[in-house]
């Protein structure tokens, strides 16, 4: 039946009725601005693109107004100023459709006007040119570090998803088998040592799977790559310029970072980050997104209008009674994840990342602000965290919590989790790190971590997978530098070395900085090899730095958030020059799969030697005294293999003293016997691998040399 008053749709080429899904339009239509319009999709928010047409939604609680604005590219100003209608408002929510708009043929953002009341939270500006809070596509700095345009300000593009994922499929690693491998996509190929074609970029990084694969890691974590503006707070310092490089300031939560594609994706943004994604799956990798939902680039009360600010500043953000900006992040701002309105943007914005773009998890950066209420306290059960856990879109991805943030909340341990969060065990970084250079008093600590940190995660309400180890990660030394300085050395980041963690639990071996000292550089690299070894061969799953695997250098800078320079660029020369060490975090990572009891607890083993077990000089026997440098964890369980259980036995002995000892080993059930599999106190093609030496073993004695890591395997 033709509907009463029916005609053509401007744009769309079709009469009478136009068919969306199971949306059906009808006219008449109204006139705004000389443009065709029709209240839109008020249950979908953001730009939604279909044949004739573009539905523009948008939430504020508090604006009196919304103004639809369409621009050329490369243009300032916009060509079109469309009032949204009153009537195309309902409850807090604004939407409009727009008809005979090409998607190909222009850019858009909003001018909201309400109350100016800063006392009151409220900060209304009509003169602010607004992203759309769920914009897919931001027109960013398409070029690194460079403004597109005089007058240039941010704006959004609708989008159509048309991305063919083909049959890949993501590889679904468990928790318990995956080892994850933290990079930054700048930083990781911006190097002329890289040798990819399109350098600092997704494509750049596609170049390095066969490299990936070689290494043997099942996930990269990607530093933040959502739309990010690196020239925000740039300055120059000692003729450098230092740029927002890390990208820890987000302008959108649901739009990649332009400048990371090698060209420029105008209309089809995110297909390089997408067939980067494919590409590591058809590999057999997984990927990670570190994201920011804590702050937002808008920064205190000086910050710029970008969005949030502009469309409903009290409901975004915590504020005080008086208005200001409660700053639990330490950059500004703090998003209010109290509110329901924000809770819901974040979970559509993981629900859109694992969906349209594939992503197998993500690390959440200062975790612990998204479980406070609208006034900053502490909650025993946040709804977001607990709403995420349960999500079903979100239900076989990995969710990663920074336990603590700026204000002082420290949750390593106790962050609320419903057996789906696991953590970055800031514990096991910083008690490895003060046992394996020497200090006095870490072994009991350094054994806890070792057999996986029982003490912080109960495996009956954390599960076996919640302790994510590190040594190191973008934030602090790299592990080279970790031997190789005392102190910060953050001079180039402009603040008088003020910036920066000063508590590094870091050791020189003895000269700050470079040095041609063959016996200090000989004990660093062992140094490198002994945190490489325990991490591996530490239950949990084990996190890496880029770079790490060859003994990459940021020149003692604890903090190069700011250093879009060879500070953080990975010097690929090293990987060449230090293959010596690249072999030994890719045999260990060999070591690791090949032995499931280093990954988690396991079934029993048939000849009913404990899961783990901690032994000292005797079998069995550990003394936790503070003087003590010497430790030796045995795993045991039952495996299957090829069709049969067999009992999988791994004894991992550290000396972390700067004296040799000899330790006995605990004596092995049904006639197995010994074998070494790792010493780090031995030259390169005899520390791992087939050809490790065995030098070091009597029966069941072992000679440890001074500050080594061994493991044995009993067969």
């Amino acid at each position: 039946m033709q509907p009463e008053n029916s005609g053509q749709i401007p744009g769309s080429g079709i009469s009478g009725e136009f068919v969306m899904g199971a949306k059906i339009f009808y006219t008449p239509l109204d006139e705004v601005e000389g443009y065709s319009v029709r209240p839109g999709f008020f249950l979908e928010n953001g730009a939604v693109a279909f044949p004739g047409g573009v539905s523009f939604t948008v939430y504020s609680r508090y604006a009196e107004s919304v103004t639809l604005l369409l621009f050329k590219f490369d243009e300032a100003e916009p060509f079109a100023r469309i009032p949204f209608p009153e009537d195309y408002h309902i409850g807090n929510v604004y939407s409009m459709i727009v008809f005979g708009l090409d998607i190909t043929d222009f850019e858009y953002a909003f001018s909201v006007d309400g109350p100016y009341d800063p006392a009151e939270g409220h900060i209304f500006d009509p003169g602010q040119y607004l992203i759309d809070p769920y914009g897919k596509a931001v027109t960013g700095q398409s070029v690194w570090g460079e403004k597109p345009f005089e007058g240039y300000r941010y704006r959004s593009r609708a989008t159509v998803s048309t991305f063919d994922w083909g049959k890949a499929a993501a590889p679904k690693i468990p928790m318990d088998d995956s080892i994850i491998y933290e990079l930054h996509v700048r930083g990781f190929t911006r190097h002329h040592s890289s040798g990819v074609e399109n350098p600092g970029t997704f494509a750049g990084l596609l170049q390095k799977i066969p490299y990936l694969r070689e290494l043997g890691i099942t996930c990269v974590e990607l530093m933040p790559v959502f739309e990010f503006d690196e020239l925000s707070g740039s300055r120059e310092y000692e003729g450098n310029v230092l740029l927002d490089y890390w990208g820890y300031n987000p302008v959108s939560f649901f739009a990649p970072n332009s400048s990371y594609a090698a060209v420029n994706e105008r209309n089809k943004e995110g297909v390089e980050l997408k067939q980067l994604i494919k590409a590591l799956h058809e590999n057999g990798i997984e990927v990670i997104l570190d994201v920011v939902f804590n702050h937002t680039a808008e920064g205190d009360e000086n910050g710029p209008y970008i969005s949030f600010k502009g469309f409903d500043n009290k409901t975004y953000y915590m504020l005080t009674p008086d208005g200001k900006y409660y700053n639990f992040s330490g950059c500004g701002n703090t998003v209010n994840a109290g509110n329901p309105i924000v809770q819901n943007m974040i979970l559509e914005s993981l629900r859109y990342w694992t969906a349209e773009y594939r992503v197998d998890g993500f690390r959440f950066d200062l975790a612990s602000i998204l479980g406070r209420d609208e006034q900053g306290r502490p909650m025993k059960n946040p709804p977001l965290l607990k709403e995420l856990a349960y999500d079903p879109i979100l239900a076989n991805v990995k969710l990663i919590a920074e336990a603590w943030d700026a204000g002082g909340l420290y949750q390593v341990g106790t962050f609320p989790s419903w057996k789906r969060w696991s953590e970055w065990n800031g514990k096991y970084r910083d008690e490895m790190r003060s046992f394996l250079k020497g200090d006095a008093g870490f072994s009991g600590a350094a054994a806890r971590r070792i057999t996986g940190s029982t003490d912080l995660y109960d495996p009956e309400y954390r599960g076996d997978h919640a302790s994510v180890n590190f040594i190191t990660c973008h934030d602090g030394f790299t592990l080279m530098d970790l031997y190789s300085f005392n102190e910060r050395h953050n001079h180039a980041n402009g603040w008088d070395n003020s910036d920066g963690e000063k508590n590094n639990h870091s050791w020189n071996c003895g000269s700050e900085g470079e040095t041609d000292d063959p016996e200090i550089n000989s004990l660093r690299r062992r140094m490198v090899k002994n945190a490489c070894a325990v991490l591996f061969a530490s239950r949990g799953t084990p996190m890496m730095l880029s770079g790490d695997e060859f003994c990459n250098t940021q020149f003692g800078n604890n903090n190069a958030y700011c250093q879009d320079n060879e500070i953080s660029w990975l010097d690929w020369s090293l990987a060449e020059k230090n293959r010596d060490i690249f072999d030994f975090f890719r045999e260990m990572i060999v070591v690791r799969k090949q032995h499931p009891v280093l990954r988690s607890a396991t079934e029993p083993a048939e000849c009913g030697l404990p899961s783990a077990s901690v032994h000292g000089f005797e079998p069995w026997h550990f003394d936790p005294s503070s003087e003590n440098r010497t430790l030796g964890v045995l795993f045991a369980g039952s495996v299957e293999q090829d069709g049969e259980k067999r009992d999988d036995i791994v004894y991992v002995a550290l000396n972390m003293h700067w004296e040799a000892h000899s330790m006995q080993l605990p004596e092995l059930p049904g006639g197995k016997q010994w074998r070494v599999l790792v010493d780090t106190s031995e030259t390169p093609g005899k520390d791992i691998g087939e050809n490790v030496s065995r030098d070091s073993l009597d029966g069941d004695m072992i000679h440890i040399a001074p500050r080594t890591v061994m493991l044995l395997s009993g067969i």
